[in-house]
């Protein structure tokens, strides 16, 4: 499973790229507001930082001004994925910029035919908001595992299933037995996948064990 982080924090993202263990971003308007930067060179940036695929989303609701704010977003970096909503717009807008060349992920997603829609659009990656279904009494999970049972059913389909909204570390593990192909977690989320309360005792141990040899490697 591929991890990206749903930031657009540069401290976070410099932070979690050195571990090797981000391999994309995600962004949205939200998280662009709350980063207090210009959205064109925030994303800029981000991409210079994680050669990975960076979402940036367009923020008209129309396909004629979607595909110019698409456009103008793959041109930023190589690296760039328009992130579109998944409406009738959007999923025009995902033909067009995946007919063209361009990575797309359609966000938004809440049901499973949502999901064969965008793949039969082109889209490069789904986005089905686990967290948020899982607010309103739905099991997010069995999204996931809808839409890959759908998509390991037709060959032809090569959209891949990013599951996002995620709220905490068993949406990843169970999302990632199901088969689905990428994970985009807030920094705390990805944080938390290091923590283990026997790791932390296993090496308070080990160095209380060492402490008492008076050694030292260097």
């Amino acid at each position: 499973m591929k991890f990206f982080i749903d930031t657009a924090d540069l401290d976070d993202i410099r932070d979690l790229a050195a571990t090797g263990l981000v391999d994309g971003v995600t962004t949205n308007p939200s998280l662009i507001a709350k980063s207090g930067g210009k959205f064109l060179d925030v994303i800029k940036q981000i991409c210079e930082v994680v050669p990975g695929p960076v979402s940036a989303e367009v923020t008209a609701t129309d396909h004629k001004t979607m595909l110019q704010e698409g456009q103008k977003l793959a041109k930023i970096a190589k690296n760039v994925c328009v992130k579109v909503p998944l409406t009738v717009d959007g999923l025009k807008t995902c033909k067009a910029l995946s007919d063209n060349g361009t990575k797309v992920n359609v966000t938004l997603c809440f049901s499973a035919a949502q999901a064969l829609l965008a793949a039969k659009a082109g889209a490069t990656f789904i986005s089905p908001f686990v967290g948020r279904l899982d607010d309103i009494g739905s099991d997010g999970l069995e999204l996931i595992s809808d839409i890959v049972q759908i998509y390991n059913a037709y060959d032809n389909l090569t959209t891949e299933v990013l599951v996002a909204s995620v709220r905490h570390p068993i949406h990843i593990i169970e999302s990632a037995k199901m088969g689905a192909h990428v994970a985009t977690l807030p920094p705390a989320v990805l944080r938390q996948l290091f923590h283990h309360p026997l790791t932390d005792k296993g090496l308070a141990a080990f160095l209380a064990d060492w402490a008492k040899t008076g050694q030292s490697i260097l």
